[in-house]
């Protein structure tokens, strides 16, 4: 009964009023709290708020380790790209306002006597609303390993008790009071050659990321992947630490061989120098010899790229670097449009990128194919008589109104006659034409390492007329890639096969261990070994007896084919590029070089003479460099052109039989972009008289035509 009563027992009115004002006070509790929140916070929040986040930053640390990009070298070893280690110098301003009376004036003047900061600088980092209470402000990039050490020596406290009361305590004091100062580890990309090889090799961005040469192609080889170092630092100063070590980038060993691209470039410079005086200046522009000069040198035997450069280099370490190929005035006068176009074309590596019509260089290429088809033998003769009548239109041997007359298939290549390669392409017929053009892979990227292959144009069966197929035939209506013609041409020599170009032969990883070889890829074989020993043949003839002579090293049997063919479109009209690609030793080839120089600066350009006098100077070199033996009996030198006077070079006349007899001096415009006047040549201006020299000035020979320069210009469209 007394249970049911206290369950209906209900709360008295003096019950309700306790109640009621522990609630009251309560409230009012949590309202003051809440409001003093509230007014601590509009004054002194950021401060409270950046004294937990510098607490929270002390007790825990989130560091990146960075990966080492892979180095890039030539075949033998040498180092063409390269990262080397640098460092950020980093601002603590926690640190040092801890105590800025005692920290503040040491460090910034450490800082500027090693480092060059300003000391207003750093006051204005300490003291700045948004950074005094940053421990992480970068002072300084790319600080070097010698300067980090300088440093970090200038601050050290020896142990010896001797040597630290030696110092001095006043030194000691300011060597401790020198906080808030540590380097954050980082890597540089460095170019120990500079701009050699520029085109082949590319560049990187700050970020490690590239999109030329082989650094582009390879860029996800080439990169790694950065670590990350965890630590939790306690009350006690104990560092809990949990490191995941950063992957560094592989290796790329190159087929590039450094010598052999030192050798090309020289004499690309040479001659752009020898030929920069000529008629085809623009005011203000910056002079040269011509357009473009490129060349390829490549091993027929593999496919392996030795060398490969063109004309405009620039300094790898400073790509942005227009000075090389504009004058300042022209730079001056460019927006920024015009300078990415610039630096574009600056940067576009002619040998791949650029498409152009091929010119009598294709010629052999035709030959093989037309005598692997069974469309002519080596029997086959044919008439030139000056031309052929196609429609109402007339095409014209080179020696138009000259013939050459009866030529065997030989011939036709020795004397680059237009009229035999026209009657060889109409024996062909535009379908097998077509057919082989794709087997010696014309029309299609050849798959070599570099970005921004061009494919080349080529007609299709639907739209080769006769016009089309006969000026086709003689390197013209379609256009390719200058690794497109060397790589058919060393298919069309090496005994028929074709083997993908390319520049990369080894990838390693950071140790030294190969992760992967990279030999030569055979892709097709477009003709027989017996048609590539006629078209060794033939290109031999060329070179002894034809168009190619004066490419000939001598000492060495060799085969080549001169190129010359004009631009048609109405920009260019009248103006020529001119090739020519050639190999040696003649039966057992092991080398192909492929020389273009686009629109020469001189008044007649239509003379492939200038790419031979170019391959000669390289080849002269190059072949006793790679230890290729002479194998033809000679008495004579290989004189190079005059446009090469005073060019150093890597060998001497003792050990390869070439040599630059005039002088050192060039004169006559060669050299300079600017014609000079004749020096006496007497005691006082070289130290010698021509008596003592064993020069007879009354000799006819002395002041004769040595390089027959007088003549360059009648050899036209050879």
């Amino acid at each position: 009964m007394r249970k049911d009563e206290s369950r209906q027992r209900k709360l008295t009115k003096k019950m309700k009023l306790k109640l009621a004002g522990v609630f009251g006070c309560s409230l009012l509790a949590l309202v003051s709290l809440l409001g003093g929140i509230t007014i601590i916070n509009a004054k002194s929040g950021n401060r409270y708020t950046q004294q937990v986040l510098s607490q929270s930053q002390q007790q825990y640390t989130n560091t990146t380790i960075p990966f080492k990009r892979g180095s890039i070298t030539d075949r033998n070893g040498t180092i063409l790209a390269n990262s080397v280690k640098v460092y950020n110098l980093v601002l603590d301003c926690v640190e040092i306002n801890k105590n800025p009376e005692k920290y503040k004036e040491p460090t910034k003047a450490a800082l500027e006597e090693y480092f060059g900061i300003d000391q207003d600088t750093v006051e204005d980092l300490l003291t700045g609303d948004d950074t005094k209470a940053s421990q992480y402000q970068i002072l300084q990039k790319e600080v070097t390993m010698e300067e980090k050490k300088a440093f970090e020596a200038s601050l050290e406290i020896p142990e010896d008790e001797e040597e630290k009361k030696a110092l001095g305590e006043e030194e000691v004091t300011r060597r401790q009071s020198v906080r808030g100062i540590y380097f954050e580890e980082n890597y540089k990309r460095i170019y120990p050659l500079e701009s050699l090889a520029c085109d082949v090799i590319g560049f990187t961005d700050s970020d490690d990321t590239a999109t030329w040469g082989l650094e582009g192609y390879y860029n996800s080889t080439l990169n790694g992947s950065n670590g990350r170092k965890f630590g939790y630092m306690g009350e006690n100063e104990t560092l809990e630490q949990t490191i995941i070590e950063a992957e560094n980038g592989k290796n790329l060993t190159t087929t590039i061989d450094a010598t052999i691209q030192e050798i090309v470039e020289k004499y690309i410079s040479a001659f752009d120098r020898a030929l920069s005086a000529g008629p085809n200046n623009k005011k203000n522009a910056k002079k040269k010899g011509a357009e473009n000069i490129a060349v390829i040198v490549e091993d027929p035997n593999t496919g392996e790229i030795l060398a490969m450069a063109s004309s405009g280099t620039y300094d790898l370490n400073n790509p942005r670097d227009l000075t090389g190929s504009y004058t300042d005035l022209e730079i001056a006068n460019m927006d920024d449009e015009e300078t990415k176009e610039a630096l574009f074309a600056m940067w576009k590596n002619y040998c791949v990128s650029q498409n152009y019509e091929p010119g009598s260089v294709i010629k052999p290429i035709v030959v093989a194919s037309a005598l692997e088809s069974g469309a002519i033998t080596e029997d086959s003769r044919f008439v030139c008589d000056g031309g052929e009548e196609i429609g109402e239109d007339y095409v014209r041997c080179a020696v138009y109104p000259d013939s050459h007359g009866a030529e065997s298939v030989g011939e036709v290549i020795q004397n680059s006659c237009n009229d035999g390669m026209m009657a060889i392409g109409r024996k062909m017929g535009a379908s097998l034409f077509l057919e082989y053009q794709s087997k010696f892979n014309f029309g299609t990227r050849t798959g070599i390492d570099l970005p921004s292959e061009e494919t080349g144009l080529l007609f299709s069966e639907d739209n080769m007329y006769e016009m089309e197929l006969a000026t086709s035939a003689f390197g013209q209506g379609f256009n390719c890639t200058m690794i497109q013609e060397i790589a058919a041409m060393s298919a069309a020599i090496n005994g028929g096969v074709y083997y993908q170009p390319h520049l990369v032969k080894e990838i390693t990883d950071e140790d030294g261990k190969v992760v992967k070889n990279i030999t030569p890829t055979i892709l097709k074989q477009p003709i027989s070994e017996e048609v590539s020993a006629d078209v060794r043949e033939y290109m031999g003839m060329s070179v002894e007896s034809g168009t190619s002579k004066s490419a000939k090293v001598k000492g060495y049997s060799m085969g080549g084919k001169t190129g010359t063919a004009e631009k048609l479109n109405e920009k260019e009209k009248g103006n020529y590029l001119v090739s020519f690609i050639g190999f040696a030793p003649l039966d057992k080839p092991e080398v192909i070089i492929y020389t273009v120089v686009d629109t020469p600066n001189v008044e007649e350009q239509a003379s492939s003479t200038y790419p031979q006098y170019l391959s000669q100077a390289i080849l002269s070199e190059v072949l006793p460099y790679m230890n290729i033996y002479q194998d033809e009996p000679t008495d004579e030198e290989t004189v190079l052109w005059e446009g090469f006077y005073g060019v150093p070079k890597m060998t001497d006349i003792i050990k390869d039989g070439v040599s630059n007899p005039y002088g050192t001096i060039l004169d006559q415009g060669f050299g300079d972009g600017d014609p000079q006047e004749e020096e006496a040549n007497n005691e006082e201006t070289d130290g010698i008289t021509n008596e003592d020299a064993g020069i007879d000035e009354d000799d006819a020979t002395y002041e004769e035509d040595a390089y027959g320069m007088e003549d360059l210009e009648d050899q036209i469209r050879r």
